[in-house]
């Protein structure tokens, strides 16, 4: 009897050969569920919601600035015709020039903007935000950026293909900029 119940024993441990093939089993459904998950597609498309945030946030401010003043940050009075608009792509992420002057008047002027906004978004290594106005009485200030997620560079792409809606008339004049042609370099818009 005693043989018998050493030799269960021995039988009742898994082989070599079964624990391989649970191991590759495993190593199999990680690999489908990181495929499936994606994980840079998903930093990108958090990065890249952040940016609409912060795209909204400086629309946003450009709003209360003009509601407050009755003027917008570009200009330097209501009088001032020189600097009616932003009539190009303005970095937002200059040291100098228009986008520095704009981020200077929100933050420090009328104090719509936290200086901790403005330091986050002009920092080396953050995705630039480009601000543009046509400058024709009631136009829309629009903030864009190059998406870095594929889910928001198609959103990009299918609106400048029409297929999602039209570029609004106020911003077609920036159009060769904001459509290229290069899905990698359409810009996001809003609002």
């Amino acid at each position: 009897m005693k043989i018998e119940n050493l030799k269960l024993k021995i039988k009742s441990g898994f082989t070599m050969i079964e624990i391989l093939i649970v191991i590759a089993v495993l190593g199999i459904l990680a690999v489908a569920v990181l495929s499936a998950i994606n994980p840079i597609e998903q930093i990108n498309r958090s990065k890249d919601t952040g940016l609409r945030s912060d795209a909204e946030q400086l629309i946003s401010a450009t709003d209360r600035f003009y509601a407050t003043t009755g003027y917008y940050p570009w200009r330097s009075s209501p009088d001032d015709t020189n600097q009616y608009a932003v009539n190009t792509m303005t970095n937002m992420r200059a040291t100098s020039g228009t986008g520095n002057d704009i981020l200077t008047r929100l933050s420090n002027s009328t104090s719509e903007l936290k200086s901790a906004f403005v330091s986050r978004i002009t920092a080396t290594g953050y995705n630039t935000l480009w601000l543009y106005n046509r400058g024709t009485q009631g136009d829309s200030t629009y903030v864009c950026f190059v998406p870095q997620s594929g889910a928001f560079q198609t959103e990009a792409v299918d609106r400048c293909n029409g297929t999602k809606g039209s570029i609004p008339a106020d911003l077609s004049p920036a159009n060769s900029v904001i459509c290229p042609g290069q899905a990698a370099n359409t810009y996001s818009c809003l609002p």
